[in-house]
Protein backbone atom coordinates (compact mmCIF):
# COMPACT_ATOMS: atom_id res chain seq x y z
CA UNK A 1 0.00 0.00 0.00
CA UNK A 2 1.07 3.78 -0.63
CA UNK A 3 1.49 6.15 1.93
CA UNK A 4 -1.33 8.29 0.15
CA UNK A 5 -3.83 4.88 -0.11
CA UNK A 6 -3.40 4.66 3.87
CA UNK A 7 -3.67 8.55 4.29
CA UNK A 8 -7.00 8.48 2.61
CA UNK A 9 -8.16 5.41 4.78
CA UNK A 10 -7.14 6.98 8.01
CA UNK A 11 -9.57 9.91 6.88
CA UNK A 12 -12.36 7.73 6.10
CA UNK A 13 -12.03 5.94 9.12
CA UNK A 14 -11.57 8.92 11.67
CA UNK A 15 -14.19 10.28 9.79
CA UNK A 16 -17.00 7.38 10.07
CA UNK A 17 -15.72 7.55 13.95
CA UNK A 18 -16.04 10.96 14.38
CA UNK A 19 -19.76 10.49 13.01
CA UNK A 20 -21.13 7.40 14.43
CA UNK A 21 -20.07 8.68 17.90
CA UNK A 22 -17.24 5.94 18.12
CA UNK A 23 -14.88 8.91 19.41
CA UNK A 24 -17.73 10.96 20.85
CA UNK A 25 -16.61 12.12 24.58
CA UNK A 26 -20.29 13.20 26.17
CA UNK A 27 -21.14 10.07 26.60
CA UNK A 28 -18.67 9.93 29.69
CA UNK A 29 -20.32 11.25 32.74
CA UNK A 30 -18.63 14.53 33.95
CA UNK A 31 -19.75 18.01 35.88
CA UNK A 32 -19.87 19.78 32.78
CA UNK A 33 -22.78 17.38 30.88
CA UNK A 34 -24.31 16.96 34.37
CA UNK A 35 -26.88 18.43 36.30
CA UNK A 36 -26.70 20.32 39.87
CA UNK A 37 -28.81 16.89 40.89
CA UNK A 38 -26.78 14.79 39.70
CA UNK A 39 -23.66 16.24 40.96
CA UNK A 40 -25.10 16.16 44.41
CA UNK A 41 -25.94 12.98 44.14
CA UNK A 42 -22.48 11.90 43.53
CA UNK A 43 -21.10 13.90 46.39
CA UNK A 44 -23.51 12.66 48.82
CA UNK A 45 -23.16 8.89 47.46
CA UNK A 46 -18.88 9.09 47.70
CA UNK A 47 -19.59 10.95 51.01
CA UNK A 48 -21.74 7.97 52.04
CA UNK A 49 -19.28 5.27 51.06
CA UNK A 50 -16.42 6.79 52.47
CA UNK A 51 -18.28 7.13 56.19
CA UNK A 52 -19.51 3.37 55.41
CA UNK A 53 -16.30 2.06 54.96
CA UNK A 54 -14.38 4.38 57.93
CA UNK A 55 -17.17 2.57 60.24
CA UNK A 56 -16.80 -0.73 58.52
CA UNK A 57 -13.04 -1.16 57.50
CA UNK A 58 -12.41 -3.78 60.28
CA UNK A 59 -15.20 -6.23 58.77
CA UNK A 60 -12.13 -6.85 56.25
CA UNK A 61 -10.41 -9.21 58.75
CA UNK A 62 -13.54 -11.76 59.32
CA UNK A 63 -14.08 -11.70 55.56
CA UNK A 64 -10.54 -12.48 54.69
CA UNK A 65 -10.32 -15.29 57.07
CA UNK A 66 -13.36 -16.63 55.44
CA UNK A 67 -12.39 -16.32 52.24
CA UNK A 68 -8.76 -17.83 52.15
CA UNK A 69 -10.39 -20.62 54.24
CA UNK A 70 -12.24 -21.21 51.42
CA UNK A 71 -10.24 -21.14 48.85
CA UNK A 72 -7.15 -22.63 50.40
CA UNK A 73 -8.48 -24.32 54.06
CA UNK A 74 -8.98 -23.13 57.26
CA UNK A 75 -5.74 -23.22 59.20
CA UNK A 76 -4.47 -21.03 55.94
CA UNK A 77 -7.55 -18.88 56.30
CA UNK A 78 -6.71 -18.44 60.42
CA UNK A 79 -3.57 -17.75 59.65
CA UNK A 80 -3.04 -15.77 56.18
CA UNK A 81 -6.44 -14.53 56.25
CA UNK A 82 -5.82 -12.45 59.28
CA UNK A 83 -3.17 -10.53 57.88
CA UNK A 84 -4.70 -9.89 54.52
CA UNK A 85 -7.66 -8.95 56.53
CA UNK A 86 -5.31 -6.44 58.81
CA UNK A 87 -3.82 -5.22 55.61
CA UNK A 88 -7.44 -4.39 53.99
CA UNK A 89 -8.85 -2.99 56.58
CA UNK A 90 -6.07 -0.47 56.73
CA UNK A 91 -6.36 0.18 52.69
CA UNK A 92 -10.04 -0.07 52.97
CA UNK A 93 -10.46 3.01 56.28
CA UNK A 94 -7.73 5.10 54.58
CA UNK A 95 -9.86 4.93 51.11
CA UNK A 96 -12.76 5.84 53.23
CA UNK A 97 -11.19 8.44 55.03
CA UNK A 98 -9.91 9.80 51.42
CA UNK A 99 -13.18 9.90 50.21
CA UNK A 100 -15.29 11.51 52.79
CA UNK A 101 -12.62 14.48 52.95
CA UNK A 102 -12.60 14.82 49.43
CA UNK A 103 -16.34 14.08 48.92
CA UNK A 104 -16.61 17.34 46.94
CA UNK A 105 -14.09 16.54 44.11
CA UNK A 106 -15.78 14.20 41.23
CA UNK A 107 -11.96 12.37 41.50
CA UNK A 108 -11.84 9.39 40.39
CA UNK A 109 -13.91 9.43 37.23
CA UNK A 110 -17.59 11.33 38.42
CA UNK A 111 -17.36 10.08 42.28
CA UNK A 112 -16.04 6.67 41.31
CA UNK A 113 -14.95 5.06 44.28
CA UNK A 114 -11.16 4.50 45.18
CA UNK A 115 -11.60 0.74 46.30
CA UNK A 116 -13.35 -2.26 44.52
CA UNK A 117 -15.66 -3.40 45.84
CA UNK A 118 -17.44 -0.26 47.17
CA UNK A 119 -18.10 -1.40 50.21
CA UNK A 120 -16.87 -4.48 52.17
CA UNK A 121 -19.87 -6.77 52.34
CA UNK A 122 -19.96 -6.45 48.54
CA UNK A 123 -18.57 -10.00 46.33
CA UNK A 124 -14.97 -8.90 44.95
CA UNK A 125 -14.83 -10.15 40.79
CA UNK A 126 -12.10 -12.99 42.00
CA UNK A 127 -14.37 -14.61 44.34
CA UNK A 128 -16.23 -16.91 42.95
CA UNK A 129 -17.79 -19.45 45.21
CA UNK A 130 -17.30 -17.03 48.55
CA UNK A 131 -21.04 -15.64 49.97
CA UNK A 132 -19.23 -12.12 50.01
Amino acid sequence: MSIRLLKHLMVVVLSIALTSGIADATGYRNIENSSPQDIVEGMATKGVRGTANIVTGWVEIPKQIYVTGVETGWLRGAIIGSLKGVGMTVVRTVSGVGELFTFFVAYPGFYDPWIEPRFVWMKESSQKDSQF
